[in-house]
């Protein structure tokens, strides 16, 4: 499959960050843990009882880095594109992971996601992400009614 042939979608841009991940692994040993959680996407009525029956659940993050970085216990990525939204199940999620203490966020784009992973597997001890200043001042950053964070890429700035 070549990328470069694919519409752009929320997949082709989670395919983007998992090749910066595989690429940043000499950078980063930790990303050889970044990983998809297959919970979406379409499939037949078989599938998805036998996914189901696997433990396969509603709203999980697409994205996770089971690595503690700062003051966090591991990173949650929700990737959207486009006029796509979170889901209830993906804000419930999100606010749970939030709130037992790992970091969250909501990346509409590829580069808003690898600049999220990077910030976060650079965090000092008990550092804390801030989301101003230095590669988010390039994003467009703001906050849903469930106080998590989303990132996008502004337009002609990467």
């Amino acid at each position: 499959m070549r990328l470069a042939n694919m519409k752009r979608s929320e997949d082709t841009e989670q395919i983007c960050v998992m090749e910066w991940a595989a690429r940043a692994e000499c950078r980063y040993p930790e990303l050889k843990w970044l990983h998809h959680i297959p919970n979406g996407g379409s499939r037949n009525s078989s599938e998805a009882v036998k996914f189901k029956r696997m433990g396969v659940k509603r709203g999980v993050s697409d994205i996770h880095l089971p690595f503690p970085h700062g003051r966090y216990h591991a990173l949650y990525v929700e990737m959207k594109y486009g006029r796509n939204v979170t889901t209830q199940e993906q804000r419930e999620f999100l606010c749970d992971m939030k709130d037992a203490d790992n970091c969250v966020a909501v990346c509409h784009d590829a580069q808003a996601a690898i600049d999220l992973i990077e910030r976060y597997v650079t965090l000092p001890v008990h550092g804390i992400l801030k989301f101003s200043g230095g590669t988010f001042d390039t994003k467009n950053v703001y906050w849903d009614k469930d106080h998590i964070c989303h990132i996008q890429t502004i337009q002609g700035t990467v």
